[in-house]
């Protein structure tokens, strides 16, 4: 039997489903300024902190891009689509985060995303109930896929990294939650991890409820 003090959980992608909104708003922005962003350029972002992406974008399309209106115009898009249509929660997560509360195992989110972005989201997700603390990206100095953020996550909780899980979509944060020696369910989004990235996790499945049943399990 295993036992769980912690479970730490990234936000785009793994609990929200906004990626894909989020490819959407890129295209959406950047096409009328004749940037065309495909699907094999944004999948190098997931999981990447602002940081990343606004250099992957300048390497991308040239020092000219205007990659600080583009990342507001974007957020502003986004923000708009999630007011008229609601946060996008993944099916069977709120029953995952159940589960781990009924048991008495710890939550916490470890986001790229930053602090004033991911209060609102769980606030009106419905999903900051559930978790007992938060790490945003403007909180850490280096980014996923650096194992500063899951080694802060479980440093706040008093939880040693082997005794922690993360869940993750991404293979920058799979490589983080590999480097700071938790051990990690991958549960992927828009796109599914490589081989090197699948041998450092414990499980790739492919959904939350997936999720909860092999944790119940090992628990038992």
């Amino acid at each position: 039997m295993k036992t769980y003090g912690l479970v730490v959980f990234d936000m785009d992608g793994l609990m929200i489903d906004s990626e894909r909104m989020t490819f959407e708003g890129y295209r959406a922005v950047c096409g009328p300024l004749g940037y065309a962003v495909e699907e094999e350029f944004y999948t190098t972002l997931l999981g990447t902190p602002e940081k990343t992406v606004r250099r992957k974008f300048v390497e991308a399309f040239g020092e000219g891009i205007p990659i600080e209106s583009i990342m507001d115009q974007m957020h502003a898009w986004l923000e708009e689509r999630f007011a008229r249509e609601g946060v996008p929660v993944k099916p069977g997560l709120v029953e995952l985060l159940a589960m781990l509360k009924a048991k008495g195992i710890r939550t916490m989110v470890a986001t790229s995303s930053k602090r004033a972005r991911v209060d609102r989201i769980l606030e009106a997700s419905g999903l900051g109930d559930y978790f007992d603390g938060s790490i945003c990206g403007d909180e850490v100095k280096r980014g996923k896929p650096d194992p500063e953020i899951f080694l802060k996550a479980c440093a706040k909780m008093g939880v040693p990294p082997r005794e922690a899980l993360v869940l993750e979509d991404s293979e920058q944060g799979i490589q983080a939650s590999h480097r700071a020696g938790i051990p990690c369910i991958c549960i992927p989004d828009m796109k599914r991890p490589q081989p090197e990235f699948v041998e450092m996790t414990v499980a790739v499945l492919d959904s939350h409820t997936a999720a909860a049943d092999w944790i119940r399990k090992k628990l038992c």
